[in-house]
C-alpha cells in the first residue's frame, strides 16, 4: 500500500504532508514562488517530494529565481528562432550576469530587424502560457531525438565532465533530460535538451528584452564553427528592467573608451596592434599621479623598489611552472643566441626567449641573489613591471583587457610565523590606498584550489587557504567563495569594489604561495642557524595600471578629483588684456607642480566657458577687470557654481589644499568644505 503521508521540512519547519505533495501545493498561496530548493538543489516546482526532504521556496525576484527565469527565456528565444528559421541549429543557452544568450548556426547573421521579429515571436509564446515539462531520457533516446542537431549530439556524447560551464547548462552528469514546451491543449510545441529547472509556465517571464547579436565560436574555440549568439535580458518586473536599461545608458556614457577619445587620454593605433595602448600627455598625467602616490605609499610602508627586464629565457618560466600552466596566455618564443661555424653547423645552441607574462619569477631571482637572514624578513619587493599576455583578439577590450599591461606588483617574503600579521597589514594597506582613490564599497572573494590545475600538496593548500580565510573574515568585509578560481601556485583574496553606478570590479589581489619558494629553492637562515623556506605573498594593488585607470575613469565619468585630473586648473581670461594677470597666477601654481592650461583661443568668452565646462577640469579660473584690479581670481566649478574675487594668495593655498587632501570637488560647497575642514 502506498505511503499516505511523508515527513518533510519546509523553511526549517517540520511538516507532515500527503505523499503526492509537490511545491505547487506547498506554495500555492504565493504566486511569486516559481521553483523549489530540495535538499540544496534547485528543482522544478512540480518535482515529487520524498520522505525526509528539506524544501525551500525560490521566489521569482531572488537570485536563483532570476536565473531560472532567464534560462527559461533562452528556451522561449530558441523556440522563436526555430519557428522563424526552421533550419537553425541549436548550440547552448546559458544564463550570464544580468541576462542570457543562446547560440545558433544559421545561414546568415541576424540583422536588427530579425531581432525585432524574434522578440515579437517571443512575446506571443509568453502570452500563450506554455508550460515547461521535464522528462528523463536515455542517451540512445536523446541521440535519436536530436538527429538533426549536431551540436546537441556533441554535448550528449561528451558529457558534462568535458564541457565548459556554459555548455554544462544543457545536460547533467546524473541523467539526460528534455524540457517540453506544452501548450494549453496539452500539445508539445517545442523541446530542448536541458537539465533545468524552469518556470512553471512562460507567463512568469514578466519583462524581457533582446539586446544584440554577435558572432561566437562554438564552445569558444577558433577551430570550431562560427555561431550567431543572441543576447537578452529578463527581470522580475518592468520597473526592474527599466532600471537596468537606465544603468546601461549611464554605463555607456561612462565607457572609458568613449571618454578616452573625448578627453584625449589614450588610443590604440592600428599600426601597433590590438590591446596595446598609447597614452597621450593628458592620460600619462593621470598615470603619473597614480604612480607617484603609489610610490609614496610604498616607501612609507617599507617596500624596496626593484626593476626587471621585459624578456627572459624560457627556462625561468619552466622553473616557475608558467610554461606548463600558462603557455597559451604567453607570446610565442623568440629563438636567439644560436652560433654557427663557417659550414653552418651549430657551435653554440640558442635559447627560447619569452616576453614576460609575470614578474614573480624575476623577483624570486632577486631574493635568491645572495644569502638571506631572518632579520631581513619580511622583505617587500615592489615594481611597476610591464608584462605581456597574448589575449585573443576577440577578447581584447579597451584598457580592461589588454596585451601589454603594467602591474604595481609586489612580492613579500616572510616566515610562516609572520605571514598572518603580514597579510592582515597588507589588506589594511590595500584598502586604505583604494579609499584614497575614491573607492569605498568593497567585498572580498576567496579563490580556492582548482583540482585540475595546481602544484604542491593538499596540506599546504589547506593551510594557505585557511590563513587567507581568517584574515578576510577579520576584516569584517563580506566574503564570497570562488571555488576553483585560484592560480596554480596558491589561493588568493580578491578585493571587489563597487563603482559610482553599482558595478563590481575586481581590483587588488593577494595570493599566498608556498610553492614557488619550493620550486626556486629559496632559503633564509633562521634564528637557530637552520635553512628555511620563506612564504611568498603576491600582491597587485591596482591589478594593472591600465585597468585601474579604466575603472577610475568610468567611476568618475571623467571628472577626476583634482589630485588625479589630467588638467587641474584651466584659466579663462574674460578678454585678452586680463591674460597676463591670469598667466602670472598660473605660473605660480605650476611652480608647485599643479597641472595648468590657459585658453588663449580667439573664441568669445561665452564659448570658452562652454568648452571649459565640457573639459571636466576641477578648477576653472576666470579673470576679469575687477579680479585684475583686486589681484584676485574667480572660481567656476563643474556644476556651474562660482566663487568670485578670491585673493590670489588665498586661491593658491586653497587649490593646493584640495589637491593634497585628495577629495572630490564639483561645487562651491564641496570646495568650501574641503578648505575649511
Amino acid at each position: 500500500m502506498a505511503q499516505a503521508t511523508i515527513s518533510i521540512t519546509v523553511n526549517g519547519e517540520a511538516k507532515e504532508v500527503e505523499a503526492t505533495t509537490t511545491g505547487v501545493e506547498l506554495f500555492a498561496e504565493d504566486k511569486n514562488i516559481i521553483a523549489v530548493k530540495i535538499n540544496g538543489e534547485n528543482r522544478d516546482l512540480y518535482t515529487p517530494l520524498s520522505d525526509g526532504d528539506s524544501v525551500m521556496p525560490i521566489a521569482l525576484d531572488s537570485e536563483d529565481g532570476l536565473a531560472i527565469m532567464r534560462h527559461s527565456a533562452t528556451h522561449v528565444m530558441a523556440q522563436a528562432v526555430q519557428e522563424i528559421y526552421p533550419n537553425a541549429k541549436l548550440g547552448v543557452g546559458p544564463v550570464i550576469k544580468d541576462g542570457f544568450y543562446y547560440d545558433f548556426q544559421v545561414d546568415k547573421p541576424f540583422t536588427p530587424e530579425d531581432l525585432k521579429d524574434i522578440e515579437k515571436r517571443m512575446q506571443r509564446i509568453i502570452k500563450s502560457s506554455q508550460s515547461f515539462r521535464r522528462r528523463s531520457v536515455t542517451e540512445e533516446e536523446a541521440l535519436a531525438e536530436e538527429t538533426d542537431q549536431p551540436f546537441k549530439i556533441e554535448l550528449i556524447k561528451d558529457k558534462e565532465a568535458h564541457l565548459d560551464p556554459a555548455a554544462a547548462t544543457e545536460i547533467s552528469e546524473k541523467e539526460l533530460s528534455f524540457y517540453d514546451n506544452v501548450d494549453r491543449d496539452g500539445n508539445v510545441v517545442w523541446k530542448d535538451l536541458c537539465r533545468g529547472p524552469h518556470l512553471p509556465n512562460t507567463r512568469y517571464i514578466k519583462a524581457f528584452k533582446i539586446e544584440r547579436s554577435a558572432a561566437a565560436y562554438w564552445r569558444g574555440s577558433e577551430k570550431n564553427p562560427t555561431m550567431q549568439r543572441i543576447y537578452g535580458t529578463a527581470w522580475a518586473t518592468k520597473e526592474d528592467l527599466k532600471a537596468y536599461q537606465t544603468r546601461l545608458e549611464e554605463a555607456a556614457k561612462r565607457d572609458h573608451r568613449k571618454l578616452g577619445a573625448e578627453m584625449d587620454l589614450f588610443s590604440f593605433p592600428d599600426e601597433i596592434g590590438p590591446g596595446l595602448a598609447v597614452f597621450h600627455p593628458k592620460g600619462a598625467a593621470v598615470i603619473n599621479a597614480m604612480e607617484d602616490y603609489s610610490r609614496e605609499m610604498h616607501r612609507k610602508y617599507h617596500y624596496s623598489f626593484v626593476q626587471t627586464p621585459h624578456i627572459t629565457k624560457g627556462g625561468l618560466y619552466e622553473t616557475s611552472g608558467h610554461l606548463h600552466w600558462y603557455k597559451d596566455g604567453m607570446y610565442p618564443p623568440m629563438h636567439l643566441d644560436e652560433e654557427y661555424d663557417a659550414e653552418g653547423n651549430v657551435t653554440k645552441p640558442g635559447a627560447d626567449y619569452y616576453l614576460k607574462p609575470m614578474n614573480c619569477p624575476m623577483h624570486n631571482l632577486i631574493f635568491k641573489s645572495r644569502q638571506r637572514s631572518y632579520r631581513e624578513l619580511p622583505l617587500r619587493l615592489f615594481e611597476f613591471g610591464t608584462v605581456y599576455r597574448y589575449e585573443k583578439s576577440g577578447e581584447v577590450h579597451g584598457l580592461t583587457r589588454v596585451r601589454g599591461l603594467t602591474q604595481d606588483d609586489s612580492h613579500i617574503y616572510c616566515t610562516r610565523e609572520q605571514m598572518k600579521d603580514e597579510l592582515t597589514n597588507l589588506l589594511t594597506f590595500v584598502l586604505k590606498v583604494l579609499r584614497d582613490f575614491g573607492l569605498s564599497d568593497f567585498y572580498l572573494e576567496l579563490s580556492t584550489k582548482d583540482e585540475n590545475k595546481y602544484v604542491g600538496s593538499d596540506e599546504i593548500w589547506e593551510e594557505a587557504t585557511n590563513t587567507l580565510r581568517e584574515v578576510a573574515e577579520a576584516s569584517h568585509l563580506s566574503l564570497v567563495a570562488d571555488p576553483g578560481g585560484a592560480a596554480f601556485y596558491g589561493p588568493k583574496i580578491s578585493v571587489q569594489a563597487r563603482d559610482a553606478i553599482g558595478r563590481t570590479w575586481q581590483v587588488s589581489t593577494i595570493q599566498l604561495d608556498f610553492n614557488l619558494p619550493e620550486r626556486f629553492q629559496l632559503e633564509y637562515i633562521a634564528k637557530d642557524g637552520t635553512h628555511q623556506r620563506p612564504v611568498m605573498i603576491h600582491r597587485a594593488l591596482f591589478g594593472s595600471i591600465e585597468r585601474f585607470f579604466a575603472v577610475l575613469l568610468e567611476h568618475y565619468a571623467g571628472a577626476f578629483p583634482a589630485w588625479l585630473a589630467p588638467v587641474q586648473v584651466l584659466g579663462v581670461p574674460v578678454a585678452d588684456e586680463f591674460a597676463p594677470h591670469l598667466a602670472g597666477f598660473i605660473k605660480s601654481l605650476e611652480e608647485d607642480m599643479v597641472r595648468c592650461e590657459i585658453d588663449y583661443s580667439d573664441d568669445r568668452f561665452g564659448k570658452k566657458i562652454r568648452n571649459a565646462s565640457k573639459s571636466k577640469v576641477p578648477f576653472i579660473l576666470i579673470v576679469g577687470e575687477e579680479d585684475m584690479n583686486n589681484n584676485a581670481v574667480s572660481f567656476r566649478f563643474r556644476d556651474g557654481s562660482q566663487l568670485n574675487g578670491v585673493p590670489v594668495d588665498q586661491a593658491r593655498e586653497q587649490i593646493l589644499t584640495v589637491i593634497k587632501k585628495r577629495v572630490q570637488v564639483n561645487s562651491v560647497d564641496d570646495f568650501k568644505a574641503a578648505v575649511e575642514d
